[in-house]
């Protein structure tokens, strides 16, 4: 069994010390400084590795992320695309609760996104397209519209709930379902039956 290098150790140092830091502290409350008194290693060796906090608070938000494979698998199954779509946003919420630091970045980010979700890694964004995708093939979702738009719609509305969420506002599993069918369904008035 080979050892990792030293800089993959440092790296996952940091992200696991930066990670208890912004939960015990705060993204505010937690300095370069403080991460590396935790991680054991220098503030010039941190800053070889990230170029500042927000980014080691981006990677630790790109490993959540990367964590989608039970999602996938359930896309790949053919599962029902509104509760898997409602799944993955209660799993969301309930680690924004936990991670309110990281969530307040992740929900609220400095750069706008782009209606195509980034290639070079796993997103959240990609994720909910997938799954609005699926939706679509299973005739769940309307297909005359982009599912990168719907998707960037979706999480639109999904981040501001949440940012309310965590800025003290009681949270109930009940909101995510009303967010989903009122995307899903639209804002217009429902044709009378």
């Amino acid at each position: 069994m080979t050892m990792p290098k030293r800089t993959d150790r440092s790296r996952a140092l940091i992200l696991q010390a930066a990670d208890a830091a912004f939960r015990e502290l705060g993204f505010a409350g937690s300095s370069v400084e403080e991460i590396a008194n935790r991680a054991g290693l220098t503030r010039k060796t941190v800053y070889n590795l990230f170029a500042s906090k927000e980014d080691i608070a981006l990677q630790l938000i790109a490993l959540v992320e990367a964590r989608d494979a039970p999602y996938r698998h359930r896309i790949e199954a053919g599962d029902n695309a509104l509760a898997l779509l409602e799944d993955v946003l209660l799993d969301s919420a309930q680690w924004c609760l936990a991670n309110a630091a990281l969530a307040k970045l992740a929900l609220a980010p400095a750069e706008r996104p782009t209606l195509e979700p980034p290639a070079e890694r796993p997103s959240f964004q990609g994720l909910v397209r997938d799954i609005l995708l699926l939706g679509q093939q299973q005739g769940r979702i309307r297909k005359d519209d982009d599912p990168n738009f719907m998707a960037l719609v979706l999480l639109g509305i999904y981040g501001q709930a949440m940012l309310s969420v965590l800025a003290g506002r009681p949270f109930s599993a009940d909101e995510i379902r009303h967010i989903i069918r009122i995307v899903i369904e639209g804002i217009g008035q429902r044709p009378a039956r």
